[in-house]
């Protein structure tokens, strides 16, 4: 892992859990991997309508799937496709779908989809292999949630330009407008912010997405790696919570979802495979439940796990059952992760090797 020590945020190294399958990647060398996507610009076709969407009716959870990582593995920018990253497999996509799962959250890079810059055209490729996964998915009635995994950052600096994200997010979004099951997640963990930027750069994303004519479900992430347990109380580099800054985000088609995430290891970076107690899955999203339901928000969680083992599996359907028993205000959750280049990863979902499906696929099950 040494390319992380590139990185200057010793609290950064543990929470990018993305960059860490970066030795999975170079040491099991999946540098021959066969291709599963066509790279073909005939991916294109088809963005318009899609499949009626799975029957929400007698689901615990409105919404429950999973992160399907490694578009964005790697650090090397833009990368090369099947060298520095992969796209998801998407027969084993539909083997999820099959099992219940409705959403899918696709962890993209945008220097890969616009390496020229946030106002840049699109790589024609990347793009092509993304809509290829957004088809295959919401064909099937599922949701496809289309997540730049920036951390808020561009080529590794800060993004300020809230004029330049909404061209981005208006141009990504002038092409799916026109498929419903599409849903937009503004930008992954922001962290080391101004509060005031973050939400500044959301009601851009936003400004931009509803200006391209799409009206699909917006979901907006905050600072403070958009934690759900430090929502009311981790402050950004201007002294602002993400309650104080988060609540006045508007939408013309009131369509906006509050995303957070949450593990349950003892800094809650999921870095570990050990979890506080059973009850921790609960007690941690207590705070951002009220302010969600204070404020008349509703909440995604879009990403969490647990290790393999008996507290960790207790902790997590504590957790789903809080969510449940607050679905005035909860939509849904993503489980991290699963995608074919995690390998031995302990949150893995990959069939049928990932080391947590097999006790995990069927606890998640129990929810959708």
């Amino acid at each position: 892992m040494s390319d992380l020590l590139l990185l200057d945020s010793p609290s950064l190294l543990s929470k990018l859990r993305t960059r860490t399958a970066i030795s999975l990647i170079t040491t099991n060398n999946h540098f021959g991997m066969l291709s599963t996507h066509i790279l073909a610009l005939a991916a294109l076709l088809g963005l318009a309508t899609s499949a009626p969407t799975l029957e929400s009716r007698g689901r615990k959870l409105q919404y429950l799937g999973i992160n399907e990582a490694g578009p964005e593995f790697g650090t090397a920018l833009p990368g090369l496709y099947n060298k520095d990253y992969i796209w998801p497999d998407l027969s084993t996509i539909q083997g999820k779908i099959d099992s219940g799962f409705n959403v899918f959250r696709i962890n993209i890079q945008q220097e890969r989809l616009t390496p020229g810059g946030l106002t840049s055209g699109f790589e024609k490729y990347y793009l092509a292999n993304l809509t290829q996964t957004i088809n295959a998915i919401t064909s099937k009635g599922a949701y496809a949630m289309i997540q730049p995994h920036n951390y808020g950052r561009f080529y590794g600096q800060i993004m300020t330009s809230t004029s330049d994200f909404g061209t981005w997010w208006r141009n990504v979004a002038a092409v799916y407008k026109n498929n419903d099951k599409v849903i937009y997640d503004t930008n992954n963990e922001f962290w080391g912010m101004s509060g005031r930027v973050v939400a500044d750069m959301n009601q851009a994303a936003i400004n931009g997405i509803r200006a391209a004519g799409a009206k699909q479900t917006i979901h907006v992430e905050g600072n403070a790696w958009t934690g759900a347990w430090t929502w009311t109380t981790a402050k950004g580099t201007d002294g602002l919570t993400n309650a104080e800054t988060m609540g006045n985000l508007t939408d013309t088609e009131n369509k906006l979802i509050y995303q957070m995430h949450q593990y349950l290891d003892t800094d809650g970076s999921g870095t570990s495979p050990n979890c506080i107690s059973a009850t921790i899955g609960s007690e941690r999203l207590v705070a951002a439940t009220n302010w969600l339901r204070a404020n008349k928000k509703k909440g995604f969680l879009g990403e969490f796990a647990g290790g393999v083992n008996g507290q960790c599996q207790a902790a997590v359907k504590d957790m789903l059952n809080y969510m449940v028993k607050n679905s005035d205000v909860w939509t849904g959750a993503a489980w991290w992760s699963a995608g074919p280049w995690w390998g031995n990863y302990m949150f893995s979902l990959e069939p049928k090797d990932g080391p947590a499906y097999s006790t995990y696929t069927p606890i998640l099950k129990a929810f959708a």
